[in-house]
């Protein structure tokens, strides 16, 4: 390794990149940098298979899956696995789907790996719900139908809690649900008895930027229906407010061209 590369990634450091949502072209230039001088990497499950390419060829890779809803590799064996790896003295990146800091756990790891004295650096990456807005066509924060956007996970930690679905309807912005597939019918539910319109425009992603992706728009009534009609899978960003309608105008548009 060349002396730029010892520069900016030392031994016994961690670096945890976002690999964006899937389409390798969408890797920063900064990932791809400490990917190439990285000893061992863990990487999620979500992560495409063409990123792991761009990785050292002398990198050790630890496949790690976290998937939402699904069983995953315990957190805790992450954490001490990136801490064992960095206190051996080996350049160390943990390779995320999306962006570690946007419900990546990011902010854990952060807090484990500097109580332990190592140094962390968090490289960006971009989040599967801005991916999903760009597939269905729409800006999540289209002025004319939202004064924001509000990020929200449908696979809290304890499974018995809940977003406060009241409250975020009451804001009028767009709600961007991640890891939301499994509980949509409990989703649809709750938004509606919260006093959100049964005809509220929704769209829902598969795999966003990938080969698999699927692009579909729906009602907030039939959110479960078209979930289950589309037999759509994990991963799936579920959009919805009126910055949906857009998406049905351009889908209508290309089916009349």
């Amino acid at each position: 390794m060349d002396k730029l590369s010892q520069s900016f990634f030392l031994p016994g450091e961690v670096a945890l990149i976002g690999a964006g949502p899937g389409d390798p072209e969408l890797l920063t230039l900064k990932a791809l940098k400490y990917l190439q001088a990285a000893d061992v990497v863990l990487v999620d499950d979500l992560v495409n298979p063409l990123i792991l390419k761009h990785i050292n060829r002398n990198a050790r890779i630890i496949e790690v899956g976290k998937r939402g809803g699904c069983n995953s590799t315990p957190q805790s064996f992450i954490e001490k696995q990136l801490i064992s790896e960095a206190k051996s003295g080996r350049r160390v990146v943990r390779l995320k789907g999306g962006d570690p800091l946007l419900f990546g756990r990011g902010g854990e790891e952060m807090e484990v790996l500097h109580l332990a004295g190592i140094k962390v650096t968090v490289i960006n990456g971009v989040s599967s719900g801005f991916a999903a807005a760009n597939s269905l066509g729409v800006s999540l924060t289209h002025r004319e139908c939202a004064a924001g956007v509000v990020f929200v996970t449908g696979h809290l930690k304890n499974a018995q809690e809940q977003p406060n679905w009241d409250v975020l309807v009451k804001t009028g912005m767009t709600l961007v649900v991640y890891m939301g597939l499994s509980r949509c019918a409990e989703i649809q539910t709750q938004l509606i008895n919260a006093g959100m319109a049964p005809d509220t425009p929704v769209g829902l992603v598969q795999s966003a930027t990938c080969e698999t992706q699927q692009v579909v728009t729906t009602r907030l009534s039939s959110l479960r229906h078209t979930a289950e009609q589309r037999q759509l899978k994990s991963p799936v960003i579920i959009i919805i407010g009126d910055v949906v309608h857009g998406a049905r105008q351009i889908q209508n548009m290309s089916k009349a061209a």
